[in-house]
């Protein structure tokens, strides 16, 4: 399997980000119209597909902001694990690093029971790259703290084992996307999705009070920032 871990990918926004950690760059994409919507890749469980490792959606059907309804936004659903490894499935946990450790193969995906599945998440970030780049997303909304999609939270170990180990970092099909130019943002990230909302409607004002992930005070004193960003990225993330 090649992975493509680099890209031409033209943007009109900056390459290889979490959108939650660069907020001008929610600024600079386009505006979308009834003609040409927001391409939004998304995670399968949040599109309400019952994908997850125990054939549910984990509820999370319900987590999609309230601008995903506009005529302007067009989904795009996959689901990186459930490609290679099924639903129902065991519990794919990152050990030894994040999901950019995999990629560069510093990193292994093992399930509660030891069996490696790194070749499998592999190949499933593998297609959702495929996917984003053929249907020319404009960025990816992606379920945090999975070993595929986390963006901003991720396990660390297995997550069935006590103590559970959470880390900030990122997933493998995490990693990919953005190592390729596709930028991210979880349902976690109610700032950024406010803001996400009001450039769909300019008349919408977002809240004032509320954080992303990385920003509440709990994440920064209590989880360890596992990889601050990509080694190939050209800016540091925090």
């Amino acid at each position: 399997m090649c992975l493509n871990l680099d890209s031409t990918r033209s943007s009109s926004m900056s390459k290889r980000m979490r959108l939650p950690h660069h907020p001008g760059a929610v600024a600079a994409l386009r505006t979308p119209t009834l003609d040409d919507p927001w391409r939004v890749l998304l995670s399968g469980c949040l599109s309400g597909h019952p994908c997850g490792v125990d054939g549910t959606d984990y509820g999370l059907g319900a987590a999609r902001p309230a601008w995903f309804v506009d005529p302007r936004v067009r989904s795009i659903a996959f689901c990186p694990e459930d490609y290679r490894m099924g639903t129902p499935r065991t519990m794919p946990d990152m050990h030894g690093g994040d999901g950019y450790a995999v990629l560069d193969g510093t990193a292994t995906v093992l399930d509660e029971h030891r069996n490696d599945l790194t070749a499998a998440m592999l190949a499933g970030a593998q297609a959702m790259l495929e996917l984003a780049l053929a249907e020319s997303v404009d960025f990816a909304l992606l379920t945090d703290r999975s070993g595929a999609c986390g963006s901003q939270v991720i396990s660390i170990g297995c997550r069935f084992e006590e103590p559970v180990h959470h880390a900030r970092g990122v997933g493998v099909a995490a990693a990919l996307l953005i190592r390729n130019g596709v930028a991210v943002v979880s349902q976690r990230d109610p700032k950024t999705l406010g803001l996400l909302g009001a450039k769909l409607d300019p008349k919408f004002a977002p809240s004032s009070d509320v954080v992303d992930h990385h920003e509440h005070p709990w994440v920064v004193e209590n989880l360890p920032l596992l990889s601050q960003t990509d080694s190939r990225a050209p800016a540091k993330e925090s």
